[in-house]
């Protein structure tokens, strides 16, 4: 039994990494908190990666 690939993990980390919660992306994107969870569950396509990671920039950005 090897290790199970977290998805989403790059997402994950990055907000860890930048201070910012997944709900606060969560409201940002006008959704649950539930409900972006629910969706890091499954790997996500490259465009929706990118704007998830643009939105955590935008949030640590404010936090300054």
């Amino acid at each position: 039994m090897g290790k199970e690939k977290v998805m989403n993990q790059k997402i994950k980390e990055y907000a860890k990494e930048k201070g910012v919660k997944l709900w606060q992306v969560a409201d940002e994107l006008r959704i649950a908190d539930g409900q972006l969870s629910r969706k890091l569950r499954y790997e996500l396509p490259e465009a929706e990666t990118d704007q998830i990671i643009e939105i955590i920039d935008l949030i640590a950005d404010r936090k300054r």
